[in-house]
């Protein structure tokens, strides 16, 4: 395998009154995000953070996923990126607040109610 973790950054867009989707709420802000922390980190090497299309989530934006774990975070900000940095790719520590649970008919983050 190229990478021990590749990171996937929804950054689809709709038209205006289509489904939400996660370009419009700082999906490339959080590309761009991942991608200087990886760097400033030296992962980048061991690591890849891109953007992608749709995951088809979009309720549950904006969205991330770490392969090869298979992990999905949902309503991900800029401010948690520095948390999924450390503690999962550095410490392979999935944050647990973030992570989608999908044996929920619901789909919905493991978010608290304040965000």
């Amino acid at each position: 395998m190229k990478y021990k973790k590749h990171i996937f950054i929804c950054t689809n867009q709709r038209p205006d009154g289509a489904r939400i989707c996660c370009g419009e709420t700082q999906g490339l802000e959080l590309v761009k995000e991942f991608k200087k922390l990886i760097k400033d980190h030296n992962l980048k090497i061991e690591m890849r953070a891109q953007k992608t299309g749709c995951m088809d989530i979009c309720e549950c934006g904006p969205n991330v996923v770490v392969y090869p774990d298979g992990i999905f975070y949902g309503k991900v900000q800029l401010q948690d990126v520095e948390e999924i940095v450390t503690e999962h790719l550095i410490n392979n520590r999935p944050v647990t607040r973030l992570v989608l649970d999908f044996s929920d008919t619901k789909i919905e983050p493991n978010v608290n109610e304040s965000m």
